[in-house]
């Protein structure tokens, strides 16, 4: 009696499972095939590669897909290596009772559940009006505001800092996966503790490394709170030039034109188009990763 009751309450938590499963992949299935149908008559190479035009009721969206590479590319410069270092000292090298690294953690864990708007605001106080100031006071005397303005660096800065938890965490995991037993042969043939991490636990932990990019490409590239005020520009129908220009961003012109649009009607073709151009983006970045990751536990497979 007692094994019937357990398999039908094994067979309801199973059903249970599997309608929440098929419920969510029907809700993204059916989000995505609204974006297709709603943005793919507006999709052409034309598109792609003119700039906006006519008040943003016409042209394309190329400004904003290469401001969306750039940063998340120098986020990812920025932010992945930080994350990489931080996660080996709280695996390699601090202590369990380390006062540091008990900290580090508690920062780590803040971070990670602060919204983004905060870090949007943050990066206009600490980036963009300390450090830019003071570069600008240095170089001009303040006569001339060029670092103290939204740009792409500060943007790009300040989207690592919201990725950095997510960096942080994923390749703390993968390192710990490396057996104890590797690093004590290591040791045991004479090898230094920066030589084993080196040569030993960086290799083993790298599919682990490329994970917490892919993460961080992924949760960067949709984020609009943050780049409002640190370098995101509504209508930029050039390229970024150098760092302390702004920049065209897909979230963000998908948000200008739902919210800001006086002809919605002119522009909800685009504003589809644009958001199937960002997953599309998103996708292709991430695909490269995995594709790259894949590649290098092979490689290590074989050897």
């Amino acid at each position: 009696m007692v094994t019937k009751k357990r398999r039908l309450i094994g067979a309801g938590v199973i059903g249970i499972s599997a309608i929440a499963a098929l419920a969510i992949v029907g809700i993204v299935a059916a989000v995505t095939g609204t974006i297709v149908a709603g943005g793919w008559s507006t999709l052409s190479w034309e598109f792609l590669t003119a700039a906006p035009s006519e008040g943003m009721t016409a042209g394309g969206i190329f400004p904003a897909i290469v401001g969306t590479v750039f940063l998340v590319v120098m986020m990812s410069i920025a932010g992945v290596p930080i994350g990489t270092v931080t996660a080996i000292y709280l695996c390699e090298y601090a202590g369990t009772r380390s006062v540091l690294a008990r900290g580090i953690r508690f920062a780590v864990n803040t971070l990670a559940g602060v919204p983004a708007i905060v870090f949007g605001l943050f990066g206009l106080g600490f980036f963009i009006q300390f450090v830019g100031g003071g570069i600008d006071r240095a170089l001009t005397g303040g006569a001339e505001l060029r670092w103290a303005q939204p740009n792409i660096l500060w943007a790009s800065l300040t989207m690592a800092l919201l990725t950095l938890p997510v960096v942080i965490i994923s390749v703390e995991e993968a390192i710990k996966t490396v057996p104890q037993d590797l690093r004590a042969a290591s040791l045991a043939l004479g090898a230094t503790k920066w030589q084993t991490i080196r040569r030993v636990v960086i290799p083993n932990s790298l599919t682990g490394i490329m994970t917490g990019g892919i993460l961080a490409v992924s949760r960067g590239a949709g984020e609009v709170a943050p780049i409002l005020f640190t370098g995101a520009a509504y209508f930029l129908p050039h390229l970024p030039t150098a760092l302390s220009d702004q920049f065209m961003e897909l979230g963000y012109h998908i948000y200008i034109m739902s919210t800001q649009s006086t002809d919605v009607d002119a522009t909800r073709g685009i504003q589809y188009a644009t958001t199937l151009v960002l997953l599309l983006l998103t996708f292709l970045l991430n695909f490269s990763a995995i594709y790259l990751r894949s590649r290098i536990r092979a490689r290590q497979q074989r050897s």
